[in-house]
């Protein structure tokens, strides 16, 4: 059964959601080098004041400076502020994206089954059928672990040692050059 979603006004307090959407600025890292904020959007949103968690459903996305985070439904958590009180909450801690996620810049697209941002640490953790690309270059592998400010990550697999399945794998292009052309015509 499929709870009922209401109009924003109806289902919250206007001070309690204003309080949990207007949080203040988040210190989230979706996007290298970014102090931009953090725009989410989707078919549907869902708040739990008390627990100062908002889940978006439907094409979920985060968009950070030129960083986007898309999945089938993206869940934020925020911090609570001292004092605990209802709908006091302050920067976005981690981001949950769960169904069909991606993550894209200009220079790489990472996709997977379950992805996961600690803002915190400015980490996105993507696992899964993990499958990362940039320009032609393509990597797999079942967990993959990205730092979105230092651009350093690493993949994983499902199995080790030589000749097993599921170990991270890796296609590289190099780059074509005139020196290339220029030296075949001798």
């Amino acid at each position: 059964m499929r709870s009922r979603c209401l109009p924003l006004g109806a289902a919250f307090g206007g001070a309690a959601l204003a309080g949990l959407l207007l949080a203040g600025p988040a210190a989230a890292q979706l996007a290298t080098n970014s102090n931009a904020p953090v725009d989410i959007t989707a078919d549907e949103l869902e708040t739990a004041n008390s627990a100062c968690t908002s889940i978006w459903r439907g094409h979920a996305e985060a968009l950070q400076a030129d960083a986007r985070l898309r999945a089938d439904t993206l869940t934020a958590e925020f911090a609570l502020k001292p004092g605990g009180k209802t709908g006091a909450c302050g920067d976005l801690q981690r981001l949950r994206a769960e169904g069909s996620v991606y993550y894209v810049t200009p220079q790489q697209k990472v996709h997977g089954d379950l992805g996961i941002y600690e803002a915190a640490s400015s980490t996105l953790t993507v696992t899964g059928d993990v499958v990362a690309t940039q320009g032609m270059n393509v990597l797999r592998g079942s967990k993959m672990v990205f730092n979105t400010e230092t651009g350093q990550g690493r993949m994983v697999g499902g199995a080790s040692g030589p000749n097993k399945g599921n170990r991270p794998r890796a296609v590289f292009y190099p780059k074509q050059s005139n020196t290339n052309s220029s030296n075949s015509r001798r």
